[in-house]
Formats: C-alpha cells, sequence, structure tokens
C-alpha cells in the first residue's frame, strides 16, 4: 500500500471541512478589479524636440476627468522602451506602482535620446556637461527640455512634476536633479546607476562582474541610427542550466566575446577597454555632481539588490554632503533588485520577514512623498531614513545613515576560529589553493548565472571545499546588531603576481534553531588584489610576499541573533558572479590559456572584519 494514500484521505477530510465552513459564511461579492489605464487615462504621443533639433519618443496619458487644480505629472525616462506604442495600445496601469491607478495622476514615458523611437544616438551613462551653452545637450537638459514642453504643453497639469526611475532609468533620475527644471519638486531614484566602475553592475573592487553584465549586453545590441521599435528576437538560447559550466567552458572574456559575437557590441566591449578607474568611468560618475538639488529626494535601495545596492547607497551620501540643504530621504528594504515595486516583500532567498515590507514601502512611503510634494502638501513627511534591519525584521527610522556605531574588530584567529581579541603573533597563516579551472561556484545548485536572491543564499556548500577558509565565532550569548558599512582588512600573500580575494560574512543559525546547518550570506564582495593600493594604477603582487588589502564591503542593517554565530569565508573566486582572475598579473580580458595558474593563497594573523555594531 503506497504510504502517500493517508496524506489523499486526510486532504478528502479538510476540503469536506472548509467546503462546509465556507458553505457556513455569507457569500462576498469579488473585490471589483484595478481599473485600467484604458478605463482611467487618455493616451497621446509625441516627438519633443530638444535644444538640438533631436526630438524623443514620449507616451503621455492624462486623466479622462481633470480634478480641480490639474494634476501632476509624473515623469520616466527609460533605455527599455516607452513601449506599448501606437496611440490606442495601453499598458495595464501607468505610474510607478498600481498604487496610482485608481487616482487622476498624469504619466510620461520617454525613449531617452537614441533608444527605440526618439531621435539622435544614444550614448552609455552619457556624461554630464557642466556649463553648457548653444546647443550641447547631456541627460539633465534633455530632462529640463522635456518637462518645459510637459509642463506648457499637456493639458490638465498642475505645474509640478515628479519623477522615477529603477536601475537605468534611476541613472536618468539622477540627472533630472543637476540643474534641475523649476517645475521638478520631487525624484525618486531606485536603485540608480550612479558609478558603473564602483560597485554598481561593471565593476566591484576592480572585478568584472561577469554573468549579470552577459545576460544583460547579450540582449542589448545597439539600435543603429534609425528610430525603431523593439525588435522582437528571442532571447538567447544558452543551451543549458548549468551557467557555471557554460562559463567556464567559454574561455577568456575575450574568447566568449568572439564565440557569442559580442565582439560587435560596443556597450560590451567597453568594459574590456576600461578595466581600471579611467577617465572613461569618471566622467560618468554622476555622483560627482550632486550640489544645490532643488527637488525634493527618496533614494531606494534594496539590501539584496545584486545589480545596484551601492548606487542607492553612494547616491544617498552624495546629496547628504554635497547638497545639505536638500530635503533627502533614504529607504533600503529587504528586497532584490526593484523588488520593492513588484513584491509583497514577505521573504527573499533564505529570509523571511514576517511582513509584507513591499506593501508598506509602496503605501506608506513612496506614494505618500510622491503626494505630499505634487499634490497639497498634506500628507505628513517620510522619515529622513528608513531602513529594515534583517534578522530582527523590524523597521528603523531615523534622521541619518549610517548611525553612530562602535567599530567592532572579528579577527580570523587560530583554529578558523572568529575572535575579539587581538592575536598574540601576526606570524601564523592559513593557506589554500585557488585554481581557476576549478573556482567556487556562486551557489550551490545549478543556475544559468547570477539568481536575483544569491545575496540571501545559503553557502554552507562552499564551507566544505578546501579553497574556502571558513571561520566561525563562538556560539552568540545576545543579538548583535550591524548597521552600516562592513570593514575589511586582509594580510595575504600569493604565489601569483595577482589574485582575487572574496569576503563574505554569513549567519549561521545555531542547533535546533531555524535553517540551523546553513550559512546565510549576508554580505560578500570581491577585491582584484592588483587594486589594492589604487583603482586607477594596478600594480603586481611580489610572490610570497605579505601585503595589506583593505576595502569595505556595502552596508547592511543585520542583527546576528542570540544562539547564532557570525561567519567569514574567504576565497579566491566565485564564479560565474565574477570573471576569472588568472592570478598572473595581465589584461584580463585578454589572458591567454597558458596565463591562468593555480596560486597558494595566504591568509595571514591579525586579518580581520569590522563589524559597525549598534551603541
Amino acid at each position: 500500500m503506497s504510504r502517500y494514500v493517508p496524506h489523499v484521505l486526510l486532504a478528502s477530510v479538510v476540503l469536506s471541512l472548509c467546503s462546509l465552513t465556507l458553505l457556513a459564511q455569507p457569500a462576498t461579492a469579488p473585490a471589483p478589479p484595478a481599473p485600467s489605464a484604458k478605463d482611467t487615462h487618455q493616451k497621446a504621443e509625441h516627438l519633443i524636440p530638444m535644444r538640438d533639433g533631436v526630438r524623443l519618443h514620449t507616451a503621455v496619458y492624462t486623466p479622462k476627468t481633470c480634478p480641480p487644480g490639474g494634476a501632476p505629472i509624473l515623469l520616466q525616462r527609460t533605455p527599455y522602451s516607452a513601449s506599448p506604442y501606437g496611440p490606442d495600445t495601453y499598458p495595464p496601469v501607468v505610474g510607478p506602482t498600481r498604487e496610482y491607478a485608481a487616482e487622476p495622476w498624469i504619466v510620461a514615458y520617454q525613449d531617452v535620446r537614441g533608444r527605440y523611437l526618439s531621435e539622435g544616438e544614444w550614448e552609455e551613462v552619457r556624461p554630464y556637461v557642466p556649463n553648457k551653452t548653444g546647443k550641447q545637450v547631456d541627460e539633465s537638459s534633455d530632462t529640463w527640455d522635456t518637462i518645459d514642453w510637459l509642463v506648457k504643453q499637456v493639458p490638465c497639469n498642475n505645474g509640478k512634476v515628479g519623477m522615477w526611475g529603477i536601475s537605468y532609468p534611476g541613472f536618468y533620475a539622477l540627472a533630472a536633479l543637476i540643474d534641475a527644471h523649476p517645475a521638478l519638486k520631487a525624484v525618486s531614484p531606485q536603485a540608480p546607476v550612479t558609478d558603473y566602475y564602483l560597485g554598481d553592475d561593471s565593476f566591484h573592487n576592480g572585478a568584472f562582474m561577469l554573468a549579470h553584465n552577459f545576460s544583460f549586453y547579450v540582449d542589448f545590441p545597439p539600435r543603429g541610427p534609425q528610430p525603431r521599435r523593439p525588435a522582437r528576437d528571442a532571447p538567447f538560447d544558452y543551451g543549458t542550466r548549468d551557467g557555471y559550466r557554460f562559463y567556464l567552458q567559454a574561455g577568456s572574456l575575450m574568447e566568449m566575446s568572439r564565440k557569442y559575437g559580442l565582439d560587435r557590441n560596443p556597450y560590451w566591449m567597453q568594459n574590456h577597454e576600461h578595466t581600471t578607474y579611467d577617465a572613461f568611468w569618471k566622467a560618468r560618475s554622476i555622483w560627482r555632481h550632486f550640489r544645490n538639488v532643488t527637488p525634493e529626494v527618496l533614494v531606494v535601495g534594496g539590501w539584496y539588490d545584486a545589480e545596484d545596492l551601492s548606487g542607492a547607497l553612494r547616491t544617498f551620501r552624495a546629496l547628504r554632503e554635497q547638497s545639505p540643504q536638500t530635503r533627502s530621504s533614504l529607504v533600503m528594504g529587504p528586497w532584490t533588485h526593484g523588488g520593492w515595486a513588484r513584491s509583497d516583500g514577505t521573504r527573499t532567498g533564505q529570509m523571511e520577514f514576517g511582513q509584507p515590507t513591499g506593501v508598506h514601502y509602496r503605501k506608506e512611503i513612496e506614494h505618500r512623498f510622491f503626494t505630499r510634494a505634487l499634490r497639497d502638501g498634506g500628507a505628513p513627511a517620510v522619515p529622513g531614513v528608513s531602513v529594515f534591519e534583517t534578522g530582527a525584521n523590524r523597521w528603523r527610522t531615523s534622521d541619518s545613515w549610517p548611525p553612530a556605531t562602535t567599530r567592532q574588530a572579528y579577527y580570523l584567529g587560530e583554529g578558523r576560529t572568529l575572535v575579539t581579541t587581538v592575536p598574540s603573533s601576526a606570524e601564523g597563516a592559513d593557506e589554500y589553493v585557488s585554481d581557476p579551472a576549478n573556482p567556487v561556484p556562486l551557489v550551490g545548485e545549478p543556475a544559468i548565472g547570477m539568481p536575483r536572491d544569491y545575496m540571501a543564499s545559503d553557502q554552507a556548500f562552499a564551507a566544505g571545499r578546501p579553497d574556502v577558509l571558513v571561520y566561525r565565532s563562538a556560539v552568540l550569548t545576545e543579538d548583535v546588531t550591524v548597521l552600516g558599512p562592513i570593514g575589511v582588512d586582509l594580510r595575504v600573500s600569493t604565489t601569483g603576481t595577482d589574485s582575487d580575494f572574496v569576503v563574505k560574512v554569513l549567519d549561521e543559525p545555531g542547533e535546533g534553531q531555524p535553517g540551523a546547518g546553513k550559512q546565510i550570506l549576508v554580505r560578500g564582495e570581491p577585491f582584484r588584489g592588483k587594486f589594492r593600493k589604487s583603482f586607477e594604477a594596478p600594480e603586481p603582487f611580489v610572490p610570497g610576499q605579505p601585503d595589506r588589502i583593505r576595502f569595505d564591503l556595502p552596508d547592511v542593517a543585520h542583527t546576528f541573533l542570540k544562539g547564532h554565530r557570525i561567519v567569514v569565508h574567504v576565497q579566491s573566486s566565485w564564479f560565474p558572479l565574477v570573471d576569472r582572475n588568472p592570478q598572473t598579473f595581465t589584461d584580463i580580458p585578454n589572458a591567454k590559456p597558458e596565463q591562468f595558474v593555480k596560486a597558494t593563497q595566504r591568509v595571514y594573523r591579525g586579518s580581520h572584519v569590522i563589524l559597525p555594531v549598534s551603541r
């Protein structure tokens, strides 16, 4: 007899009881569906002229019923298509989220210069041009000209404009802050591309983010000189679900580029041609220009954003430093990239939060922010800082971020312990052999590339590998709350002339606790060793000679609960998240097969991480 039969019988009984219960309840009408954009808005498409004569395709959705005093305009500028195209085609809803669907907002979507139906030439993260004259343009001037046209030409508007954008559209929202149009009153850059080289999509501490960039650029080719609608091309076919094997067999970056035609995509190739923090990247570091910002700003990011976590944090920090008079706020929640806009936010990866954090953000923070700034101003102001503290699963509000903390060093001690006492000698070391032909996987299960939620993944699978050093604290006798960036200070040597060092901080639940046996990632980052002194001028290691690497892991707001352990992993690969370091000092995109060599890595006593512990 099948052992599943009793469960089937039990299910039948439960269903019968549920049916009786439902029959006993008074009938209730189903909730009415949310109104569609076609029900509530009238669409018009325009080619809006810029100061140099280039025209940008813009779809404008105006409420069918104009409210007294007019409606505010919400604008999004995007390189990802202002579709659907055609005056009679509508999206399901318009605006940042469904929370705006039943309210009278004018919503405009624009193809940025050189994308889809807009004229002109597109440029990757187009640099800001200060002191523009005549027909000089950048994304700030295109935004100014667009807003000026909208407030003068679109009927029913109240003269106030807000902007929002997630990821690349977040970059265009940032550009709007610089030399802002006076009608622009509120801007929400969300997971914005702020500095491609310094921790956003392309490079993290000099290491190239391989899987994410390949998956993006393989489906993001140049448009060509003439406007055209999005092509209906099939998405790239990897031919496998084993991304680890796919990328390993692809060879070096240049071999991969030639094999899959990416050597003809100039946007992808820019990452090959600019592997240091050179003038190309610095010109695109938009965060350097946030002075005298006049609109209110709501910066939004996710603690588990695998693409642009650093962008949100850097944006907020730069605004507070460069434009202190600006009313700027920060929201950081337990979300993956863009998750705050589309999910209920009750869980991410291995982490559960016990509440709908996404719903709270959309209703109580974002909607309130735009309503207050663009309508009657009667809504209460949002807090200066709202961050969700994982582990403890609670929201924290304050006026600033990060808060004052105690910087507590945790040393990589003897016997693979993690201790707060300074080691008596710096002579000891732990070592491992790193092999580019057998890199440490990103996650412990088959995945095509970079899983959206890898930043909340279980990394215990890696602890048993000989090329991963694992350091565990004693069982915690009280909660340890960490708020802010985590410092890393390593003293290392390698038998190669270049090597990566990946540091991961993890939360290990204790025996008998939920999640026991897992090591859940709290924060992890690679560091390409040749950039230990400068991202502009790489230097080789002297084989076998101890050297020092210091950097920060991006901010966290996390509580390691009583009964848990704090765990640190040190390794020299994390594949295919990061491209393989050949462990030979060379131009890595063009590394030859014979330059990929094994290296023995040593991590010396005195190496430590620094946790910003709540006071």
